[in-house]
């Protein structure tokens, strides 16, 4: 599928159950590194759909495009990789099971990405590990393409969310996981966990501002989910 400028991809309502990935991924500078198989065939040899700036990505044309980093999964164990920049954050978004509820649907909708700025283009839900979503920042055509691969989704009980990965042609290599949780207290929790490189030159240029911009869009990510849950 190809995503027409202004055309959000949204997903089909999440079945209740967990499911994930850990699949063969390509390091930061190496070869594939060995893991399970996940059933999707490594992206075919030779050159790969360009990404990037002036792009306008088809999702489609990265399904088989591995990832930019090895440690695919790791936003789920209880320590982070080594040797990437972390970030954890946490927010009390509402109180209550219909806020859970209205809060969960926004994280797969996208609405957190959205709420920054993002325009969304996706070849499924983002409660289906496997789903490739290309993230543009900037104007329609005139925009930087963030492709991302689902590596993980939970729809189950009282904590509910979804991790995607990077793939070639993202600023950045490594992982993001967006969960929201219903605590035995009743609050609502709103939780990112990151580890990540900059990978591009661009990235690499921008330095401590792309840190800080980065700082910016999690705290803007709380905000939009706030505001869901709030209905």
């Amino acid at each position: 599928m190809r995503c027409r400028p202004g055309l959000l991809a949204g997903p089909a309502a999440p079945a209740r159950r967990r499911r994930g990935i850990r699949g063969r991924a390509r390091g930061p500078a190496g070869p594939l590194a060995p893991g399970p198989t996940t059933g999707q065939e490594d992206a075919p040899t030779g050159r790969l759909p360009d990404v990037g700036l002036l792009r306008a990505t088809d999702p489609a044309v990265l399904a088989g495009a591995p990832f930019t980093y090895a440690e695919v999964g790791a936003t789920g164990d209880a320590a982070l990789p080594v040797g990437y920049h972390h970030a954890e954050h946490r927010t009390v978004v509402g109180s209550g099971r219909a806020a859970f509820e209205r809060a969960a649907a926004a994280v797969f909708d996208w609405r957190a990405q959205r709420g920054v700025g993002l325009r969304v283009c996706a070849d499924g839900p983002a409660s289906t590990p496997g789903t490739v979503v290309v993230l543009t920042a900037g104007l329609p055509r005139l925009g930087y393409d963030i492709p991302c691969r689902v590596v993980w989704a939970g729809t189950d009980g009282d904590e509910c969310g979804f991790s995607y990965g990077t793939l070639p042609g993202h600023p950045e290599s490594g992982e993001e996981r967006f969960t929201v949780r219903l605590t035995p207290d009743g609050d609502v929790h709103y939780e990112i966990r990151v580890f990540f490189r900059l990978a591009s030159p661009a990235a690499r240029l921008a330095g401590p501002l792309g840190l800080a911009l980065q700082r910016l869009a999690t705290a803007r990510y709380g905000a939009a989910i706030r505001r869901a849950a709030r209905g």
